[in-house]
This record gives C-alpha cells, structure tokens and sequence, in this order.
C-alpha cells in the first residue's frame, strides 16, 4: 500500500461516512418507519380475515416478494415517467423499500400474531373488550416480542439493500465509492471500503438489536 493509495482512502472514508449518515442512513429510518406501517396493516387485514381485502393483502405480498428489488426501483423510476408520472430519485427509493420491506415484514408481524394462543382472544372478549382493543392492548404487544428480533434482522438487511438506490442515481455512500473509484482506478481498495462502513453501520444496529432483546426478556 503506497502513499497515494493511503491518501485516498482516508479522504474519501470521511466522504464515504458523511454520505452515509446524510442519506443512507435516513434513507434506511424512513424506509423501514413507513415499512412497518404497511406490514401492519397488510397483517391485520389477514388476520382479520376480511376477505377481498385478505386477497388484495395477500396479491401484494405475492407481486413483491416474487419480483427483484432492483427491477422494482427500475419501475418506479425510470418505468412511471413513461406513463407520465416522475418522482425524484431518493423519494422513488424510499417508495419501493417501504413496499419492499413492508411486504416481507408483513409476513413476520402475521405470524407472530397467529402464534399467540386464542385463549389470549376469549379472556380479551370475556372482561368486554371488541376486537380492536384486544389487538392493541393484548395481541400485538405480545406478538411484538416474538417479532422483534425478524424485524431487527429486516433492518440490517435495509441498510445494505440501500446501496441498490445508486442504480437509480440516489447519491448514496455506494455511488459515493463508485465515482471516486471511477476517477482513481482503486476500485478494490475503495470497494473494500465501503463495505467497511456498511459492515459498521449494520454491526451497531446489531449491538442496538441484541441490548433491546435483553431488555424485552426482562419486561
């Protein structure tokens, strides 16, 4: 490893990080924030077995599951300004991550729901509790816990599934290492950063992760 190579590593490992807390990291929070929203509801609906909403429920769990990712921004940017509809590039990615990761976490939140016992659901209607206050007060909070670590997992895999944002422009710490790559030839050395600072971000959110699964056996 010469002098230069060391130069340009250590400049653009700071330029790497910034960009990762500016964009990559928020681009992560809102994502999985909105996620968690339609995962929600999406399990609800089908637990609830309300059924042309359970069938709308369970069609889009199998469209988004079923196609890549990457194709999925690829629609929605480059695909919808065909149909006249144009969205900017970091609101496009935190479209299709929020229905990406929403579709998978639906899934987790719906069996976590199913694996609390039904006598949970009778003790709710024996003291007068309807259906929603059962849910709210007694179901999720309990099927929560089973679900926590899952969705901790879902993510950490956010936070890495965010460097495909770059194929659709969004200036993220990915795009970041690929232009100076592209400008000083380095590219293993700069592919091997940027993989650094992910790996640093996602062993955090580990560590946050495994404090919060100690604190929920505890409650």
């Amino acid at each position: 490893m010469n002098d230069r190579l060391i130069e340009i590593l250590t400049s653009s490992f700071f330029e790497i990080l910034i960009q990762g807390l500016k964009v990559t990291i928020p681009l992560t929070i809102i994502s999985f924030a909105i996620a968690l929203v339609i995962a929600l509801l999406v399990a609800i609906v089908q637990v609830a077995n309300i059924k042309v909403a359970k069938q709308v429920a369970r069609f889009y769990v199998w469209i988004i599951r079923g196609t890549p990712l990457i194709v999925q921004l690829f629609i929605v940017f480059f695909g919808l300004p065909s149909l006249g509809i144009v969205i900017d590039a970091f609101p496009s990615a935190i479209i299709v991550f929020s229905i990406n990761t929403g579709a998978y976490a639906s899934e987790t939140i719906r069996a976590a729901i199913e694996a609390v016992p039904n006598s949970q659901f009778e003790a709710g209607y024996c003291v007068g509790m309807n259906y929603v206050q059962i849910m709210y007060r007694i179901i999720l909070p309990q099927a929560m816990r089973t679900a926590f670590p899952p969705l901790s997992n879902s993510l950490i895999g956010l936070v890495k599934d965010t460097s495909l944002a770059a194929s659709i422009t969004v200036v993220d710490m990915f795009l970041v290492a690929q232009r100076v790559a592209a400008q000083t030839y380095e590219t293993f050395a700069l592919y091997m950063e940027v993989a650094l600072v992910y790996l640093i971000f996602c062993t955090v959110l580990t560590k946050l992760q495994t404090v919060m699964e100690k604190r929920l056996r505890m409650d």
